[in-house]
């Protein structure tokens, strides 16, 4: 899917958080937003998942040729970030038999190959509140990346995750995030979005 921003800024009250982000984000791609905490990313993430409305200019979603609707476009995406819980109370097989209620599993994939995925078995009746912050990350990470959708939106993907689990983050994007487009946030020379083809300066467009 090719998302196409056109001019759009976004302020709270009178501060512009961004301002004139005119920028394509091609189909079957890596991209990643970059700069500092705090600078606006997360922000502009949001826009683009159509949970925050922009201020001023448009957000356009093709696929296959055609027009997504932007009150739409969750149907077609799925998203990590740190502000988007899991539910704790939940073990780890309800979470994914939950998460795949509303999600379709890419192809060849089940409840039992995400579990094999997460490389914690051992943990699958447990409530994930019992789990680490690192392995809470995995699992958010396996939801998002094993859906079948043509966008994937990763802000911050490495949060709280160790070299092995950072290790672990590339070989599922490399295994499974092809022929999608993929919109990572990230502070600057971060290995999480390292591999971008292109890449949207949030700082560039402060005004």
């Amino acid at each position: 899917m090719k998302i196409q921003l056109e001019q759009i800024g976004k302020r709270f009250n009178t501060e512009w958080i961004f301002r004139d982000v005119s920028f394509s984000f091609e189909e079957n791609s890596v991209s990643a937003i970059l700069g500092r905490n705090g600078s606006g990313k997360s922000t502009l993430l949001q826009v683009i998942a159509g949970n925050l409305h922009p201020t001023i200019g448009s957000v356009s979603y093709i696929h296959d040729g055609k027009i997504i609707p932007g009150d739409q476009i969750f149907h077609y995406l799925a998203m990590v970030a740190p502000y988007l819980e899991i539910i704790e109370d939940f073990t780890l097989k309800e979470m994914i038999e939950f998460h795949f209620s509303f999600k379709r599993f890419l192809p060849g994939l089940d409840i039992s190959t995400v579990t094999g995925l997460l490389e914690f078995p051992a943990m699958k009746h447990k409530q994930i509140r019992q789990f680490s912050s690192g392995m809470k990350q995995r699992l958010k990470l396996a939801l998002a990346i094993c859906s079948e959708v043509p966008i994937l939106l990763l802000d911050e993907p490495t949060m709280n995750l160790d070299a092995n689990g950072v290790d672990w983050y590339l070989g599922l994007i490399k295994q499974f995030a092809g022929n999608r487009t993929v919109i990572i946030c990230s502070n600057l020379h971060q290995t999480e979005s390292a591999f971008a083809s292109k890449s949207l300066h949030i700082e560039d467009f402060k005004k």
